[in-house]
């Protein structure tokens, strides 16, 4: 419908497409029940979204909505050009908060589980995640209706992009600094401490400092009684330093931090297994606590 590059003339074209009024009619394509015309209307948004004047008007026109809708229904061309667009439009500072609401979170999560996590489609895709938590309570609610949502995130952390890592921390933290009683032990529960101790130590400067203030979110015990994350990375790092050299120091210190975890798992959990058989008064719990 619209082939347009994003050199400087087509820029220009396209500033000129959404003045003379191609939003309305798009508009109307996008609610039909034509599935190819809506993935054609999607594209035309999705170039004319690339020209940053026009941002504005096609949110303000009532398109995002819309492209929400697409990401359930439409083809996977016509959900990566949504997400796209959705993302491009993110970029209006004025109006980001109000692009997307809670029903898009279900529909981005699902995409996000299914694509490789390293992907320029999951860096869009976290970043709009990441946008509603920080801006919904709706969305933060709906994080945890869907299926594998926080989940989905944590995996990210793990295996993302350095883009997509900086985001799903991000979306994890908003989550914790809005009601860390609530969402503290479902992050938990889902394995997010080893991806984030290992975000302490490599990724983006953000990503970093996203992570150290996450862990301590995620502390049980109060503050004071914990050694800080950045004092625990330095000694790691110290130690990597002297066992492998300063160029493969950030690889060994993250083995480290991840054996650390691992271990404190298993001791965490013989001490409550050493609990419970302590604890034992009949031989048949017994029995059942040493199958």
């Amino acid at each position: 419908m619209l082939h347009l590059d994003n050199n400087s003339k087509s820029r220009m074209n396209k500033i000129e497409i959404v003045k003379a009024g191609a939003v309305s009619p798009l508009i109307q394509i996008l609610k039909l029940n034509n599935a190819s015309l809506r993935e054609l209307a999607t594209a035309a948004i999705l170039s004319l979204s690339a020209a940053p004047p026009n941002k504005a008007t096609i949110i303000t026109s009532g398109v995002p909505p819309l492209l929400v809708q697409m990401l359930s229904s439409g083809s996977v061309q016509g959900k990566v050009d949504a997400v796209t667009a959705l993302h491009n439009l993110s970029a209006c500072k004025e109006y980001s908060s109000s692009i997307i609401d809670a029903t898009a979170v279900s529909p981005l999560i699902r995409l996000l589980r299914e694509c490789k996590k390293h992907s320029k489609f999951a860096e869009k895709a976290t970043a709009l995640i990441e946008m509603i938590l920080s801006n919904s309570q709706f969305g933060r609610n709906a994080i945890t209706s869907c299926e594998a949502g926080i989940l989905t995130l944590v995996e990210t952390v793990e295996d993302g992009s350095p883009l997509s890592i900086e985001h799903a921390v991000g979306a994890l933290l908003s989550l914790c600094r809005s009601d860390r009683n609530k969402y503290r032990k479902l992050v938990l529960k889902e394995g997010a401490i080893p991806g984030l101790l290992s975000s302490t130590v490599e990724g983006t400067s953000k990503t970093r400092g996203r992570a150290r203030t996450l862990l301590e979110l995620l502390r049980e015990t109060p503050r004071e009684k914990q050694m800080a994350p950045l004092v625990l990375e330095k000694i790691v790092y110290g130690i990597a330093v002297q066992v492998d050299g300063a160029k493969k120091a950030a690889e060994t210190a993250k083995k480290l931090l991840q054996d650390m975890v691992h271990r404190s798992m298993e001791l965490s959990i013989t001490s409550i297994h050493h609990k419970a058989t302590s604890c034992a008064t009949t031989p048949d719990f017994t029995s059942k606590s040493t199958s």
